[in-house]
């Protein structure tokens, strides 16, 4: 598992927890439509001591936001620790005795007692079940909020931080913020001790789906101090109709398909293999396409398990039986999930056991592939340039590293079949010496950044680089008034400043080529869409309003091109893999106009109104994207929604730092769950 591990005994009371020192305090976040059940759930404390705290503005447009400062500053004045719950929950029997045996546990931490199967961190409990943990330390994700325990001196903080910091965002991603800016750890029990009720949102999220908890027995165990509590560095998940993974690489989550995680560490054909081999009425009783999707979650989940004992079979078929519903909870009615059930557990499985299997066995990993051309990428925003570099170096581009970033788990243990030591993402303004060995660099273009495109042309020229590939932008087109632009164009210098300062990045390439006999090709890039998406995209400033409940100011003249970085790492490889015949062409993922690209945004972040302006001197340009397609026979292929989403999560979640657990100790369970 590999998986870090508190131990210290600084944010323990002893070995054993002692809930005795334990002084709780707590609070119900309600409103009067739901004031019956909140006092059930304050009621159900024996010693009295849960408030209901009632929303100020029933009247208002209902958010959480409202209520919150006022039920994380009603503490006890002589309270330890202060639980907040929210009132569409039902607690297990003894909720109140764990959440005091929980608090003395880990008494200097976050603690959540519900981890919902929509959510990332559903997949982290079903990990944490699979394995034999009571405890698990979140994904960097909003946190679960239904049920939540914080010390006392920082339940009393959080008011003037929203006070502060805020500004409309979500509820659960402000605490999430709060916790990471005060660097406080969140771990959660497993099972929940709480459940989600089937009530309707009053906050307006009833199209996230029916919503339960990844697992619930109804009675709350013990919750012991020396249970161990990891944070898996590997959690497959199911979510919003795809199979993804979480790969922490030193401080940084890289989410990714399972599909290239698998490939990575050599287990994809065995995984494709076995589910072949289940037959094709494996999947009888899923909705279509979701069969795939819950064996790769499965196989994964039972890949980085597979040094583990064998998990409790009871406990295995309750989790599998969750993992569709969190995929599939936005597409399907309860009734729907609950009927599918079934067949998702024993899909999931079989493929469980065939992923424990082919994770204890080397010999089920296919050996890598013989490298092609090894790859630099330069420039750029660095986190964009890591993510593309890995995305060639998954292509089998080349031997070289990741400079400037943290080991990655497969190349570690030297088991890796694509890992994220294979292409080259030099740290700041690359040397020749960064350049060792490298055939191809490409780009990223950054005109504001002043000598940083000459110093990289320097090093390239002193190592021998054969090709140069500049990735620019289509706001090289700024200005221009025609409805279709091609890569003639501009003819000249353009008037715009911004189109102008990324021509002379253009020419500055092109002339540099020239005069050192290099071939140089440019790419011209529409909006990245994703993670790591340039803040001063209208995508990014779309998202930030839609998620902080502000109307969108929409242009119905307006037009936008994407592109997402899977299929600009496509069209790299595409360009790499031929002569360098054409110098120019543009690449883009789709093209909409402003209300149709608005609308995808509120779909996966936060539906929000909009309002119409007129401008008519907006530019109206879409670049032509048949040359690329005719001379390289490269297509956009991304699920645009998926990557959609992927910004989405990543501005509200991501964007704020991450807290730090202590590092593994001797004992904590290591193997190939660190590898798959």
């Amino acid at each position: 598992m590999d998986a870090s591990t508190d131990s210290s005994k600084d944010s323990r009371t002893d070995a054993r927890g002692d809930s005795a020192r334990v002084r709780l305090s707590g609070a119900v976040m309600s409103h009067p439509k739901r004031a019956e059940e909140a006092r059930r759930l304050a009621d159900a404390d024996p010693r009295g001591r849960v408030l209901v705290i009632m929303d100020p503005e029933p009247d208002g447009r209902p958010t959480a936001l409202r209520v919150a400062p006022l039920s994380w500053s009603c503490v006890a004045p002589d309270a330890t620790h202060h639980l907040v719950l929210q009132d569409d929950v039902v607690l297990a029997e003894g909720f109140y005795e764990h959440a005091e045996r929980a608090a003395a546990a880990a008494p200097g931490e976050a603690i959540a007692l519900y981890a919902g199967w929509e959510a990332r961190n559903g997949a982290v409990a079903r990990l944490a079940a699979l394995a034999g943990a009571p405890w698990a330390y979140t994904l960097q994700e909003h946190v679960p909020c239904q049920a939540l325990m914080l010390p006392a001196e920082a339940a009393r903080g959080y008011e003037a931080y929203q006070r502060e910091h805020g500004g409309g965002w979500p509820y659960d991603v402000v605490v999430q913020r709060y916790l990471n800016a005060i660097g406080m750890p969140v771990r959660f029990c497993t099972p929940s001790t709480v459940q989600h009720d089937d009530l309707p949102s009053l906050a307006g999220n009833t199209y996230h789906g029916f919503r339960q908890a990844t697992l619930f027995t109804g009675a709350a165990g013990p919750a012991e101090a020396d249970g161990p509590c990891p944070r898996f560095p590997v959690v497959p998940f199911y979510q919003y109709g795809e199979a993804r993974c979480a790969v922490l690489r030193g401080t940084e989550w890289e989410y990714l398909e399972t599909e290239r995680q698998l490939a990575r560490t050599g287990l994809l054909d065995a995984c494709l293999a076995a589910l072949a081999a289940a037959g094709p009425d494996a999947a009888a009783g899923l909705p279509d396409g979701a069969g795939r999707a819950v064996w790769l979650t499965a196989f994964a989940l039972g890949a980085v398990t597979a040094d583990l004992p064998e998990p409790d079979p009871g406990i295995a078929a309750a989790v599998m039986e969750t993992l569709g519903s969190g995929g599939l909870c936005e597409e399907f009615t309860a009734a729907e999930l609950l009927a599918a059930a079934p067949a998702v557990r024993d899909l999931a499985l079989t493929a469980l056991a065939a992923g424990r299997r082919a994770g204890a066995d080397p010999a089920a990993r296919t050996p890598r592939p013989a490298p092609l051309a090894r790859v630099a990428v330069t420039g750029g925003d660095p986190a964009f340039a890591r993510q593309l570099a890995r995305l060639l170096a998954d292509a089998g581009h080349g031997t070289g590293h990741d400079a400037g970033h943290g080991t990655g788990q497969g190349a570690e243990h030297g088991t890796g079949r694509g890992a994220d030591h294979d292409a080259v993402q030099p740290a700041g303004r690359p040397s020749a010496g960064d350049l060792d060995g490298v055939r191809y660099v490409v780009h990223l273009g950054r005109p504001e950044d002043d000598g940083l495109l000459a110093d990289v042309l320097a090093a390239a020229a002193k190592a021998g680089v054969e090709r140069v590939v500049y990735a620019g932008s289509s706001a090289v087109y700024r200005g221009i008034r025609e409805r279709t632009v091609t890569e003639e164009l501009p003819a000249a210098a353009p008037a715009d400043p911004v189109a102008l300062a990324w021509w002379r990045e253009e020419q500055a390439v092109l002339a540099w080529g020239a005069e050192h006999g290099v071939a140089v090709q440019l790419l011209r890039l529409a909006d990245p869409v994703g993670r790591y998406a340039p803040q001063d995209s209208p995508l990014v400033r779309w998202v930030n309003l839609a998620w902080t409940r502000r109307p969108l100011a929409l242009n119905p003249l307006g037009r936008h091109q994407v592109l997402d970085h899977r299929d600009l790492a496509d069209a790299l490889r595409a360009v790499l893999a031929a002569p360098p015949a054409r110098p120019v062409f543009n690449v883009a993922s789709a093209a909409f106009d402003e209300q149709e690209l608005a609308g995808f945004l509120a779909d996966v972040s936060r539906r929000t109104p909009w309002e119409w302006v007129q401008d008519p001197t907006v530019d109206r340009w879409t670049m032509a994207t048949d040359l690329i397609g005719a001379e390289l026979h490269w297509q956009p292929s991304a699920e645009l929604r998926e990557s959609m989403r992927a910004l989405a999560q990543w501005w509200a979640c991501d964007i704020h730092g991450d807290y730090t657990v202590a590092a593994s100790v001797p004992g904590a369970p290591t193997g190939p769950a660190a590898r798959a």
